[in-house]
C-alpha cells in the first residue's frame, strides 16, 4: 500500500486498511486491558501504557536536568502512564548527542534524585499511579557532538553511507570500549542512588551499542562474530546484575532496517525484511543476565525516520504506508515474545494512529503479542492522554500529535524541543526562528527510496 497521510475517521477505516494489507489483527472497542496491572518479579506497574524516551535537548551544560527538563517530567508524572523514562542520559561526556544532553555523574546525580522525587510527588498530588521510572543510559556513538555542536562521531567501524561528510570519525578502540563498560556500571550505581526503579541500556537507532551489534567488518574482540558484536552489552548487563542489583531493561532495535553487513536483525538480501535470528539470540542472553523488560523498536531516525517516527510528510515518500511499517514492527515484537516470553515486552510506534492507537494496542495485548504499548511524541503533544483514556475510554483527537515533525525541526536548529502545535512554550520558540533559518526538507536524512 502506498504511503498516505493519516486520514482515518472511524475504526472501520482502520480495519479496512488492515484487511487491505493482509493483517488479521483488528482494533477493539474494549480497552480495559490497558488498565490491567503488570507484575513481573520485583517489577510492578499499574497499567499497560508506557511513555517512551523523548529527548528535550534542554539539560544544563553540566548534564543535570534544567528547570525546563523538570517541567516536562512534571507533566509526564501527572499523566497516569505506569511506565516512564528519563530520556537518553550519557554515561561519558564524549557520548553526548548535543551539548545539553543529560549526563549522569557524581556532580549531576543529586539533581536527578531531586527530579525523581518531584515526579513522585506530582503523581501523588494528581492522584494518578506512582510511575515506574527508568533512566536510559547511552553513548551516542556516531551522532556525538562536541560542546560547540560540531560533529564528533565515535563509531564502531566506518560506514560510507552514514559517516558525516567532511569529518573523519573516531573508530573507538577496544581499550576505550573496555573502559566504557565501567562507565555504564558506574552510571547504573548513581542511578540507583537517585531513586529510579530501573536502568535501561540503550541499544537502538544507530547509537553506539546498536552499531556494535552490526559491526561485522570490525576486527578484534568487539567485532566480527555475534559473540564479539554483543560483548559490550552482555558484559554491561551481567555486571549491573552482579554489582548494582537494580532492575534492568534494554531499548532494543530488533530490526535496524539498514543494509547488511551493517544492519542488525536484517535479511542479507533485503534489509527491509526482518531476520530475527540474532535478535532472538541476544534477547536470550539479556534475559539470562537479568534483564526484565525488552522495549522494542526499529530503524534509524537519521537514515529512515519513517521506520520509527509518526511520519506523514518530511521531504520524501516512504516505500510503504505508515500502517504497514507499524504492523511490521508489531509482528516482530510478537515473534520475539513468542520466542522468549520471560520478560515484559513493550511495543512502539503507536503515536501515528492518534485516537485509534489504544484500540489496536488493546487488541494486540489481549492476544498476547506484547505486554505494554509505548508512545513517544504523543507524550510531547498530549501528556495527559493516559489519565483521560483510562478515565473516559477515549483520546481527544484535537489534542493528538499531528506528525508534523516540527519538534524535530527545533532540534535541527539547535534548540530545545517539544510540541510546537500543542505547547505554547514551543510554539513561541518556533515562531521566533526566522523562516529562512527553519530546516528545509533534506535528502541527507533519508533512506534511499
Amino acid at each position: 500500500m502506498e504511503h498516505k497521510v493519516f486520514a482515518y475517521k472511524t475504526l472501520d477505516d482502520l480495519t479496512d486498511n488492515l484487511k487491505a494489507i493482509g493483517q488479521t489483527l483488528r482494533p477493539v472497542t474494549d480497552l480495559s486491558v490497558l488498565a490491567k496491572p503488570i507484575s513481573f518479579g520485583s517489577i510492578q506497574m499499574d497499567n499497560r501504557i508506557a511513555f517512551q524516551a523523548m529527548e528535550g535537548c534542554d539539560g544544563e551544560v553540566s548534564g543535570a536536568p534544567s528547570e525546563l527538563t523538570r517541567r516536562r517530567y512534571r507533566r509526564f508524572a501527572a499523566s497516569g502512564a505506569a511506565f516512564q523514562y528519563i530520556e537518553a542520559t550519557a554515561v561519558v561526556p564524549t557520548g553526548r548527542a548535543n551539548p545539553l544532553q543529560l549526563t549522569i555523574n557524581e556532580q549531576t546525580a543529586p539533581a536527578f534524585a531531586e527530579m525523581v522525587k518531584e515526579m513522585r510527588a506530582v503523581a501523588k498530588e494528581k492522584g494518578v499511579c506512582d510511575p515506574f521510572i527508568a533512566i536510559q543510559l547511552t553513548h551516542s556513538g556516531r551522532y556525538s557532538k562536541a560542546p560547540d555542536r560540531s560533529p564528533a562521531p565515535v563509531v564502531a567501524w566506518p560506514d560510507p553511507e552514514r559517516d558525516p561528510k567532511g569529518v573523519t570519525p573516531h573508530v573507538i578502540t577496544d581499550e576505550e570500549l573496555d573502559a566504557l563498560e565501567n562507565a555504564y556500571v558506574a552510571a547504573a550505581k548513581l542511578a540507583k542512588q537517585a531513586g529510579v526503579d530501573c536502568v535501561d541500556i540503550k541499544c537502538c537507532h544507530g547509537y553506539l551499542l546498536n552499531e556494535l551489534s552490526g559491526a561485522r567488518l570490525r576486527p578484534g574482540q568487539y567485532g566480527g562474530s555475534f559473540e564479539n558484536r554483543t560483548r559490550l552489552i552482555n558484559n554491561v548487563t551481567r555486571r549491573i546484575r552482579e554489582e548494582v542489583e537494580i532492575p534492568m531493561m534494554v531499548r532494543l532495535n530488533i530490526h535496524d532496517e539498514y543494509p547488511f553487513p551493517y544492519g542488525f536483525g536484517v535479511d542479507e538480501q533485503d534489509f527491509r525484511k526482518p531476520d530475527l535470528t540474532e535478535p532472538k539470540k541476544l534477547v536470550d542472553i539479556l534475559i539470562g543476565n537479568g534483564v526484565s523488560i525488552i522495549d522494542c523498536t526499529a530503524g534509524n531516525p537519521y537514515y529512515n525516520p519513517h521506520v520509527n517516527r509518526p511520519f506523514d510528510t518530511a521531504g520524501y515518500v516512504p516505500p510503504v504506508s505508515q500502517l504497514e511499517q507499524l504492523m511490521k514492527h508489531l509482528n516482530t515484537v510478537r515473534e520475539m515474545k513468542e520466542h522468549n516470553p520471560n520478560a515484559v515486552y513493550i511495543a512502539s510506534m503507536f503515536t501515528w494512529l492518534r485516537q485509534f492507537a489504544p484500540h489496536l494496542a488493546a487488541a494486540a495485548i489481549k492476544d498476547g503479542w506484547f505486554d505494554m504499548a509505548g508512545w513517544g511524541r504523543q507524550s510531547f503533544a498530549y501528556p495527559d492522554f493516559p489519565h483521560e483514556l483510562l478515565e473516559n475510554g477515549q483520546m481527544d483527537p484535537k489534542k493528538c500529535c499531528m506528525a508534523c515533525s516540527k519538534c524535530t525541526d527545533l532540534m535541527r536548529t539547535g534548540n530545545v524541543t517539544g510540541c510546537v502545535l500543542r505547547d505554547k512554550y514551543y510554539t513561541d520558540l518556533y515562531q521566533s526562528i526566522p523562516a529562512e533559518k527553519r530546516p528545509k526538507p533534506t535528502k541527507d536524512l533519508r533512506e534511499k527510496v
